[in-house]
This record gives structure tokens, sequence and C-alpha cells, in this order.
């Protein structure tokens, strides 16, 4: 690095001089924090993730306590994709269907979330890509396209559950039609440009206030519906029935391919970065320390989210009624007559905050895949708007034409659109981190690669699964 120019990953983000405003976020080729993190990648890294917030939360102080305060945050963001309300129906229907026994199949599913996203944010720390730009930085133009066009299609699916869900929950909480609760969850858009102009900080502790309001209806509900303890203890371990017992076993496929949504892997390795780490082999490693800490611990608050969600319809559902809970509208109106007036608002409200949060993150990962697929920069508002409106269209048409039942066949539609893409989300991630030349002292070692691609072809194998017995309920005309 040239002596008279600054470090732009431990200073304040700037845009030289030289450079046209359409250029903004992308730096001459002579400075890079580290030139070691572009051995073995196709292209040079060029532009920084998130140039207008990366590296702009400083990393003070030598203890302990003080370095996890600073790298406290994205964990949260990345946490709020595995409690979505694309989650809460699988979540509903294995509770009401057969009690407790698939908390095993959550708990699970949360380990492998947790191990996916450490290799991503180790491919944010370590590379200084996001996913997306590692993409475009090894593969082939061609490829890269189809990737971001397969990435695109997730994140619209990902913002449609999120959109449908809050939209019910504003009907339930306030009853208005979906169609108008679809058109206010438009206004997202202002509220995440407005509290990222004023630093991404701000955009952490909202998400981490509803993520509060989340947990702290759920808390009474629990308390309110009196599940057996020692029947959520018994369900955290595995059972041979899952497997064996053919309705356990598509409910289980159903909630393990809805916990790990692949625009997380983006947006983890991107958000990592706004920490001003030093770029250095001691500033990485402990950049990778604090913030997988950080990712595990959120990724746990997350699991109690999807663990309560089972636990009250079990508790409140499991046989009491004729037919097992799928639908969020009759998970209300009975919890409301079984536990009194305050539970269905309560849950509803829930609903509402999990369909916001989600919705803000959604927002950064699109943005995050379109510039590092294609070092493509739109302002802000334009892309936003250009995300929400691939979700709001649809789901406005949907809402409008066929109510409450097309609601929830497109919540299955997005949750299946989202099994479609994973893959290649993870494959490319697993891959990137195992390769040592790329990664080089913090490439995965051996056992830590066997068990991630062990995992990779668990999550590819039922999503297939489900993909094809979803399919085939389709075609039946069962779904």
């Amino acid at each position: 690095m040239k002596a008279d120019l600054p470090n732009p990953y431990t200073s304040p983000p700037l845009i030289p001089k030289d450079l046209l405003p359409a250029e903004v976020g992308r730096l001459p080729a002579d400075i890079s924090a580290d030139p070691a993190a572009d051995a073995g990648w196709r292209r040079v890294a060029t532009t920084r993730s998130l140039p207008e917030v990366n590296a702009t939360i400083p990393v003070a102080g030598s203890g302990f306590w003080r370095k996890m305060w600073a790298f406290s945050g994205p964990g949260l963001l990345v946490s709020v994709g595995y409690m979505d309300p694309g989650n809460w129906a699988t979540d509903l229907e294995g509770g009401s269907r057969f009690g407790y026994t698939l908390l095993s199949v959550i708990l699970i599913s949360n380990f492998m979330a947790i191990l996916l996203q450490h290799l991503s944010l180790k491919l944010g720390i370590v590379s200084g890509r996001d996913l997306a730009q590692a993409c475009r930085d090894h593969y082939s133009r061609p490829v890269s396209f189809i990737l971001w066009v397969l990435c695109e299609i997730a994140i619209a699916a990902c913002d449609l559950a999120e959109v449908l869900g809050s939209a019910v929950a504003l009907k339930l909480l306030f009853g208005l039609p979906l169609v108008v609760g679809v058109i206010i969850t438009a206004l997202d858009v202002l509220l995440i440009l407005f509290l990222q102009n004023r630093g991404f900080r701000y955009v952490e502790c909202l998400v981490a206030a509803l993520i509060a309001v989340i947990g702290g209806c759920f808390i009474y509900e629990i308390i309110a519906s009196r599940p057996d303890y020692f029947g959520i203890a018994a369900g955290l371990l595995p059972r041979v029935e899952i497997v064996t017992n053919p309705a356990k076993l598509y409910i289980a496929i159903g909630i393990l391919g809805a916990t790990v949504m692949p625009h997380n892997l983006y947006l983890h390795s991107a958000i990592v970065q706004t920490r001003a780490y030093e770029r250095n082999e001691s500033g990485k490693r402990m950049a990778i320390r604090f913030a997988t800490i950080d990712s595990s611990v959120s990724l746990m608050l997350a699991f109690f989210v999807n663990a309560a969600i089972l636990i009250l319809a079990a508790a409140s559902f499991y046989g009491v009624t004729k037919e097992p809970v799928t639908e969020i509208n009759d998970a209300y109106k009975l919890l409301t007559r079984a536990l009194g007036t305050l539970a269905g608002p309560l849950f509803a409200l829930a609903l509402l905050a999990s369909g916001q949060n989600s919705t803000l993150t959604g927002t950064l990962a699109g943005q995050i895949v379109m510039e590092g697929f294609l070092h493509l920069r739109l302002r802000p508002w334009v892309r936003r708007l250009l995300t929400r409106s691939l979700a709001i269209i649809p789901a406005a048409i949907v809402a409008g034409i066929y109510g409450s039942d097309g609601v929830q066949r497109l919540l299955v539609l997005s949750q299946v659109i989202l099994s479609m893409q994973l893959s290649f989300a993870v494959v490319p991630l697993v891959m990137f981190t195992s390769d040592r030349i790329k990664m080089g002292v913090f490439a995965n070692g051996t056992i830590l690669k066997w068990v991630a691609w062990s995992v990779t072809a668990i999550i590819i194998g039922l999503n297939v699964y489900l993909l094809w017995m979803q399919f085939g309920k389709w075609l039946t005309g069962q779904g």
C-alpha cells in the first residue's frame, strides 16, 4: 500500500477525488488493505461490500466485553431470517400434529445454521468479499449472471413471505384488508433509508428492539399455555420415529428446509465487514472469534422463537383440535379462545414484528446481491423500491383475488422457491472457505471441511425430497 494513501478499511469510507459519481465505492487497484486477499481469485477485488457503511463501526478497547459489544449486531440481523413468517406454518403444524416430538429437528437445523453462518462471516472477514462478490470473482461471467438471477428470485420469494406475514398481522390486529396491509409494508423502505443514513448501528438497534418484542410476546404465550416441561425436554432428544414415520418426516424436512435462508449467507458475509478491525492475520482472527460468538448467540435466540411457536402449538392444539393447525388465521382464533383475549393479539404482534424485521434484512441482502454480482450501484431508494415491488405486486394481486387461502398458498410457494435456490448459495460458500489458496491459514480444517460438506449434502438432499413431495401434492391437487 502506498504510504500517502489512508487505509480504507480502518478509516471511515472516503471517495477519492479522481472517481466519478457513478463509481462511488469502487476503489483504485492500489488501495488494497490486504493484497494476499486476492490470491486464488479470478479477479482482483476493487469494491468494498456495502461501501457506505464498510468499516464504520470502531473496534476500540482491549477488554473482552468491549470487543464483544463492538461486534454485536450483525448476528441479530441474520437471526431474523430464521424466524421469518415463512417458518411459522411448519412450526404450527408440527406442534399441533405431533406435540413436542419435532423440537429436536428445530435444534439440529439451528446447529446447521450456526455452522453455515460461521463460514459466511469467515469468508467476508478473510477475503474482504461478500458471497456475491466472491462468486463474481471466481466464476465466469455467464455463471455469475445465472447465480445472480437465481438469487434475486430467492430474495423476491423471501420478501414475498415477509410482506404477506406482515399483511396478515395487520389484518388480525386492526382489521385492515390484506391488500391495504401489503401496501403499508412498502413504507419500511423509507424507514431503512433513514436509519442507514444515520448509521448502521441504528438499523441493528431497531432489529434488536423488534426481536425483544417477539421474545416478550412468546414468553407470555408459553407461560399462559402451561406446556409440559418434561415433554419439552424429551422433545429435544432425536427419535427414530421421526425418520420412520412418513408424516413426521415430511414436516421435519419442511422445518429443516425453511430454516437455512440463502440470502442470509450473502447478508452475513457483507455486514460483518462494517466493523473496523485490522485487516491482517491477527485482526481477522480476532474478528472471526467475536463475530462467531455474536452469530451463535443470536441464532440461539432464533431457536427460542421457532421452538416457542411449536411449543405453543403443542400445548394449545395437540390433542385438542380435530385437524392440525396449519394457517396463521386459525392459530390466532384458537389461541384467543384457549388462552384468553390477550393471547391472539400478542401472537399477531409477534408476527408483525417478525415480518417487519425480515423485510429490513431482506432489502439489505438485495442491495448486497445486486452490487456484488453485477458491480451495479443504484440509488438505495431505487434498489429497495425495485425489490419491494417484486414482492408487493404479486402479493397484492393474490390477496385481492383469493384472500387468505391464496395468501397461504403463496407462502408455501415462496418456501419452495427458497429451497430450490439454497444449494446455489451453500455449495460455493463451503467450496470457497475450504480453499487454502483463497483463505490461507483460515481455510477450513479437515474435520470442519467434512462436517460442512456433510451438512451441505443433507440440506440439499432434504430440500430435493421436499420439492419432490410438494410438486407431487400440487399435481394431485392436495396442496
